[in-house]
């Protein structure tokens, strides 16, 4: 997977129990996977989540599925407690942008952009403080599942959302581009 700002390989491939695991990129904390599809003569399947394959501490808290349009943007935003997982399985082509904002990270500044496609369908885990965007760059409707560690609002819904929302701050400096 090529980082579509400096043009190199940025992640490699490992193998972990059969299933291929895209090492982090170059923002520390961030874990890319492959998802793998399986077909055979009744349709396909693809594993989207596995607690083998969690990062240390993480534990899904909900889930959702969401339908982005084409040309259409979410984010940047960024969340200061939780965890996001998202998974892109090819049934749009995506564009997604991370950038680190954790002033004591080592990777602070960091920003990684990089297209997902029905060739390049993956998995993200995304720890807090890195802000994440993603935009539907293909031509049909896009779905987008995501397992965060935080439920949206809280226990019933009751608290104000984990998320600072740099889409609707006029002048911040996380803007989608390339």
């Amino acid at each position: 997977m090529l980082c579509r700002i400096t043009g190199q390989e940025s992640i490699g491939i490992l193998r972990n129990g059969g299933t291929i695991i895209k090492a982090e990129c170059n923002i520390d904390g961030v874990i890319i996977r492959h998802l793998e599809k399986h077909v055979d003569s009744r349709g396909w399947l693809m594993e989207l989540l596995r607690s083998d394959e969690y990062p240390e501490g993480y534990v899904p808290a909900m889930n959702y599925i969401s339908m982005t349009l084409p040309g259409t943007a979410r984010g940047p935003h960024e969340h200061r407690r939780q965890t996001d997982y998202f998974c892109f399985f090819g049934s749009s082509n995506f564009r997604v942008y991370l950038w680190d904002n954790r002033p004591e990270s080592r990777t602070f500044g960091n920003r990684w952009v990089f297209d997902t496609d029905a060739e390049n369908m993956i998995s993200f885990t995304i720890p807090p403080g890195v802000v994440h965007a993603y935009k539907n760059i293909g031509d049909k409707e896009g779905l987008v599942f995501n397992a965060p560690d935080g439920l949206y609002r809280g226990t019933g819904k009751k608290e104000e959302p984990d998320e600072i929302r740099y889409e609707d701050l006029p002048g911040a400096s996380f803007v989608l581009g390339i």
